[in-house]
């Protein structure tokens, strides 16, 4: 115990040392922090001794000036939002076998009965567990800060698109980070001790569950903002070729398509307007003239009305001729069903329309046999048990078509 106290005791002397030393040069250390070297004249040589053992600068070989190390460039960059120069550590393996090791020393200290050092165990393990979680929130932080910085004061847009490919690939190594996370095994660490358990199971989960929403909001954006790059990047490509066309050719001017007479398909998108009119008969001053346009219309000939009831008795037939077609193909269904009823076992749909040399398309042979299996009464659905053939209709799109149905008779 007079041991621990002695170790504590040394690291605070050392660790109060080192801040204050940060401290009182802070306008020189930042500085270097933006210049990226140290002003070895501004320092005395005492000072200069005392950053560099306390790990604050270094010299990276004799030919270059003093720096700051990377932690402390680090440190600094991540309190001041300095994105160009914030890296994010998401090695979560490392932090697991330090977890894992730190429930192993704690389980021993409580096993001996040591119930001082358990306690500092357990301190350090909820440490260790803490950081884990907050080194995901500031990796998303620095996602969030990325896109509201870097994306608006790059110079063009191949910039914001290297940089929302960055901020992705980023993504995704939190998203590789996050599955290394198995809660089944940090279950089996916790052994049923209160402690532990709500340590490395409930909050941590709660935490990991924040931090999945917050990543799924950050890819949205990604994917709306390059969704959105890509749209400027086609539309500015689009109007420097066309500056480029006409530094070429000075003399160009646009030809008057509207008034031509073929106009190129690419401006014919739009289908002609029919231009309509009806008489005025509420306007009593042009009653005379149409009156006088009535009595110059030609008389209809018979021809005319004769071919308007043709068209009429046409259209009937084609309506008889679909209600009839109509009629067969449900015939047929009805047979296949009673053939159904008749074997004992599994009928294939487009087995038996094959057999039968049917004239029906496979993809209308199958509907129409679902829409009368549908049309049953319920008691009676339940005597047929339908299996259908399925398969995806790419890699890409998991809707799953039906190729085939089979049909058999349930036996109660």
């Amino acid at each position: 115990m007079h041991t621990q106290q002695t170790i504590a005791s040394n690291l605070y002397s050392i660790g109060a040392e080192r801040l204050a030393l940060l401290g009182k040069h802070h306008k020189i250390l930042m500085q270097g922090y933006l210049e990226g070297f140290i002003d070895e004249t501004a320092l005395s040589d005492s000072a200069l001794k005392k950053l560099m053992a306390a790990r604050i600068v270094w010299r990276p070989s004799e030919q270059q000036p003093l720096m700051l190390r990377p932690l402390v460039s680090e440190l600094i960059a991540s309190m001041v939002s300095d994105e160009n120069r914030r890296q994010v550590n998401a090695d979560v393996a490392e932090r697991l076998v330090q977890i894992r090791n730190r429930v192993q020393a704690y389980r021993e200290a409580q096993h001996k009965g040591d119930y001082s050092v358990a306690e500092l165990q357990l301190q350090r393990l909820t440490e260790q567990v803490h950081d884990l979680s907050g080194q995901f929130e500031e990796a998303i932080d620095s996602l969030w800060n990325r896109l509201n910085s870097d994306f608006g004061f790059v110079r063009s847009l191949n910039d914001k698109i290297r940089e929302n490919e960055r901020a992705q690939q980023q993504l995704r190594r939190l998203l590789d980070g996050l599955a290394l996370l198995d809660f089944n095994e940090l279950i089996e660490l916790a052994e049923g001790n209160n402690h532990l358990r709500k340590l490395l199971v409930s909050q941590l989960q709660t935490q990991l569950s924040d931090h999945h929403g917050s990543l799924l909001e950050v890819q949205k954006r990604l994917i709306e903002l390059l969704a959105k790059f890509r749209q400027q990047q086609s539309r500015s490509l689009l109007i420097n070729n066309m500056v480029a066309y006409l530094r070429q050719h000075p003399a160009y001017s646009p030809a008057d398509y509207p008034n031509r007479t073929p106009v190129p398909v690419l401006f014919n998108q739009a289908a002609p307007i029919k231009l309509q009119a009806a008489a005025a008969l509420d306007r009593a001053s042009d009653r005379q003239i149409l009156a006088a346009l009535v009595q110059q219309l030609p008389h209809q000939p018979k021809t005319l009305i004769t071919e308007h009831q043709s068209a009429n008795f046409s259209e009937v037939l084609v309506n008889e001729e679909i209600a009839a077609h109509q009629q067969a193909l449900k015939q047929d269904v009805e047979n296949f069903y009673l053939e159904v009823i008749d074997n004992s076992e599994s009928v294939s749909a487009l087995t038996y329309l094959k057999t039968q040399n049917l004239p029906w398309d496979g993809e209308i042979w199958l509907y129409q046999i679902l829409a009368d299996y549908q049309s049953l009464p319920r008691d009676e659905q339940k005597m047929f048990s339908l299996r259908n053939e399925e398969t995806p209709a790419s890699a890409s799109n998991q809707l799953m078509l039906i190729s085939d149905i089979h049909i058999r008779l349930r036996v109660f």
